[in-house]
């Protein structure tokens, strides 16, 4: 029975001793700031996306029109 009573109060006091030396200092304005630019950030993002999208199926396409002559000129002889 001691070992348990001083086993919660080394808790209680490592707890008290935690939430007093972890207490968050958040600004207000950097708060805002983050919440604000957060629409920017995310159509910018999807704007990158498409442009890379766009680029990878111009390439798919170039890549796959030049197998499809290959495999024409294999089979079809002028």
């Amino acid at each position: 029975m001691k070992k348990l009573k001083e086993l919660v109060l080394i808790s209680v006091v490592s707890l008290a001793f935690i939430m007093m030396t972890g207490v968050a200092k958040a600004d207000a304005q950097q708060v805002i700031n983050t919440l604000t630019s957060v629409p920017v950030k995310l159509q910018n993002h999807i704007q990158m996306e498409v442009a890379k999208t766009k680029e990878y199926q111009k390439n798919s396409w170039a890549t796959a029109k030049a197998q499809l002559l290959k495999l024409k000129a294999k089979f079809i002889k002028n």
